[in-house]
């Protein structure tokens, strides 16, 4: 899963050929400049066109950022459906989870400005209710493959499974925080793999 996965889906929920060249472009704006840098002023210089010419795709760059998130969910889906077809133990479909997602940070760390920061969402309802359905999205996944993994006897079942979902999604969430913080200074996912190697031990059948 790279950033050409995320255009294939950004291309599959848009009509224009102008609004994916806006998004894509949007993308690598907030990788180099950052979310503060991410304006309709900064994002016309970057493609090249009016202020008004991008205003005529979108209403706003809340929209943009909706658009965004809106393909992030629509790839947690898709990945949702892959993991049904896996039949194999429960570590092994949250480690294919978890490779995917730290390919596609890795490959467009302008995404981890995007879904893990929080400042832009509290003034914003409508980014808080996507960024919360991408969310809810990824944790029904990793809760379905618990519960699964605790019928069929390779996942422990002295913890519920609701608070083993939380233990892995926050454990996901501040290696990522930590790797965008100290600039990318360490290999997100050979870390990832050492993490998948601890969650193996704490939800596996004891």
């Amino acid at each position: 899963m790279s950033i050409n996965y995320l255009c294939s889906v950004i291309n599959n929920i848009m009509q224009s050929e102008r609004q994916i060249q806006i998004i894509e472009s949007s993308i690598e704006l907030i990788a180099t400049k950052g979310i503060q840098g991410f304006t309709i002023k900064n994002l016309s210089k970057a493609i090249g066109i009016s202020e008004p010419g991008i205003y005529r795709h979108f209403d706003s760059k809340t929209e943009i950022l909706l658009s965004i998130l809106t393909s992030f969910k629509e790839m947690a889906e898709m990945l949702s459906g892959m993991l049904d077809d896996l039949q194999v133990p429960a570590i092994e479909k949250i480690e294919f989870m978890f490779t995917r997602m730290l390919e596609l940070f890795s490959t467009t760390p302008s995404l981890v400005s995007v879904i893990f920061a929080e400042e832009i969402f509290k003034s914003e309802e409508l980014l808080k209710l996507k960024i919360t359905e991408v969310l809810n999205t990824h944790a029904q996944n990793i809760e379905n493959i618990i519960t699964i993994g605790q019928e069929e006897n390779n996942v422990r079942k002295d913890i519920e499974a609701k608070t083993m979902t939380l233990i892995i999604m926050g454990s996901l969430r501040l290696l990522v925080k930590r790797w965008d913080l100290n600039n990318h200074d360490f290999d997100l996912q050979i870390e990832g793999s050492k993490l998948i190697i601890s969650l193996d031990k704490i939800i596996a059948c004891q």
